[in-house]
């Protein structure tokens, strides 16, 4: 049987107190299962954000997507999730990534390292929350036992094999930094390497449930669509974006996860073609296409 939708909202931009309140509400009333704020400098601190949220909303997860590991010292990163799943009534899902973008890391000070580097520090992050809140006498407590549900992020599969072992959620990006391009430019991979990258995932899930006695039709996967385009001619659509995907045919972009082209009926088959085809069944918008992705989900919810 396939896993039901799930439906989130990446929240980016706080205007004020009161705009942000009434935003939340507003995609909560849209239907949307789970409200999202990155971990970015520039956009709203995420831990204060979502437990603010969780103040005006009854119904929806509130997860970070994603955290950057590189920010967090693990403790005081066990401290905030434990007291932000208090603070949400257990509706807390923890996001965490690597990171990618080295100039945010220099604005704030802290070292970048090599992506090999960036990924140690995310596994020795998971493994220590790991420990820290299962560990009964961790204070502050999190509400949900034996930890609040995680969710990883990426492509490589070191982060694969990762979230293969300890994630509740895999995210996969569907991108990946092109050769010759600055650190922190990402591009669409194709939609075969994609599938690629699901395949070695299930492979990994496999060889931990040889050592964990874990089962990877549990993990749930998620896509984060970038962009959600209402269009009477899909065709001419990925036309105009054939530029900023260059290595890949109209086929390609027809194709692709990342983008949600076409009327709110033909976007939810191509919803269902995806998790046929991935094993997606939890997507994930932006902000800025919160309402155009709204009858999408009024089409999908229950299916």
């Amino acid at each position: 049987m396939a896993r039901p939708f799930r439906f989130g909202v990446n929240l980016l931009t706080l205007e004020s107190a009161e705009a942000w309140r009434g935003k939340c509400r507003h995609a909560e009333q849209l239907g949307y299962d789970v409200l999202l704020a990155p971990d970015h400098l520039g956009n709203p601190a995420p831990f204060p954000a979502l437990a603010t949220a969780a103040e005006v909303t009854e119904r929806p997860r509130l997860g970070t997507f994603v955290l950057n590991a590189g920010f967090w010292n693990p403790a005081l990163l066990a401290r905030e999730v434990a007291t932000c799943d208090a603070l949400t009534d257990g509706r807390l899902e923890l996001g965490l990534g690597a990171g990618y973008v080295k100039a945010e890391h220099d604005s704030a000070g802290l070292p970048f390292g090599s992506p090999g580097e960036r990924v140690d520090h995310l596994v020795h992050t998971v493994a220590e929350l790991e420990r820290l809140l299962t560990d009964s006498e961790h204070r502050p407590r999190s509400t949900q036992s034996p930890r609040p549900p995680l969710l990883l992020g990426g492509n490589g599969d070191r982060l694969l094999r990762l979230a293969a072992r300890h994630a509740d959620i895999a995210a996969f990006t569907g991108a990946a930094q092109p050769a010759g391009k600055p650190q922190g430019t990402l591009q669409l991979i194709s939609p075969e390497a994609l599938e690629g990258r699901i395949a070695a995932f299930r492979r990994f899930a496999a060889e931990a449930e040889r050592t964990k006695g874990t089962d990877e039709t549990g993990i749930e996967l998620n896509y984060l669509i970038q962009m959600v385009g209402p269009t009477d001619d899909r065709r001419a659509k990925v036309r105009e974006l054939g530029p900023y995907a260059p290595d890949l045919t109209e086929d390609q972009l027809l194709e692709h996860p990342a983008l949600l082209l076409g009327g709110a009926k033909e976007m939810a088959e191509q919803l269902r073609a995806h998790r046929e085809r991935f094993g997606f069944s939890y997507f994930t918008v932006l902000e800025h296409n919160m309402e155009a992705f709204a009858p999408v989900i009024e089409e999908l919810h229950g299916g």
